[in-house]
């Protein structure tokens, strides 16, 4: 096992949940394994159900120290926005039954913490996270979506930590 704190990163979808781990020591993000949950097509509830199962095996398999998923955000079609507030449920639910911290971060958030444009496209992400973790090859679009989550809330823990020991040192 790799020694740090372990993030998952988790970016919902009702058909393809992405899923990401990397290890932070102190101010380095390695590559832990990445991959999706594929649900296939079956009805709604069964696939709401396998997300719940896998995420559950997948903090099993991985052990992570904290979550950070992706809020879900508008779109366009209200319907398709209720279905991914059902799969985020799904794989928040997935980690119930452990002590894990859980942190939401915004899609621009995220996309401002890996690439440092808010508004960068999909594309753009992947090659920043395959060039942040050092990755060779091709990930998938999910899985890098949601290593990019990890990566997200890897820089903001850091942001924490220096805004903690700044605030301490004020007060001196």
């Amino acid at each position: 096992m790799a020694s740090g704190v372990r993030i998952l990163g988790i970016d919902p979808g009702s058909r393809i949940t992405g899923y990401g781990l990397v290890v932070v020591s102190g101010s380095s993000v390695s590559y832990l394994a990445s991959g999706c949950i594929r649900t296939g097509q079956q009805d709604f509830n069964a696939r709401l159900k396998i997300i719940y199962r896998d995420t559950g095996e997948i903090i099993d398999t991985h052990e992570p120290d904290e979550i950070a998923i992706e809020r879900v955000f508008l779109h366009k079609n209200a319907d398709s926005a209720l279905k991914l507030g059902h799969a985020r449920a799904a794989a928040i639910c997935g980690t119930f039954g452990r002590a894990l911290q859980i942190s939401e971060y915004a899609p621009r958030e995220i996309k401002q913490a890996v690439t440092g444009s808010g508004g960068a496209e999909k594309t753009q992400v992947q090659q920043m996270v395959m060039r942040i973790l050092g990755l060779e090859g091709k990930i998938q679009s999910d899985a890098a979506d949601a290593l990019a989550v990890a990566i997200c809330h890897a820089h903001m823990r850091t942001v924490s930590g220096l805004t903690q020991a700044a605030a301490q040192g004020a007060k001196r």
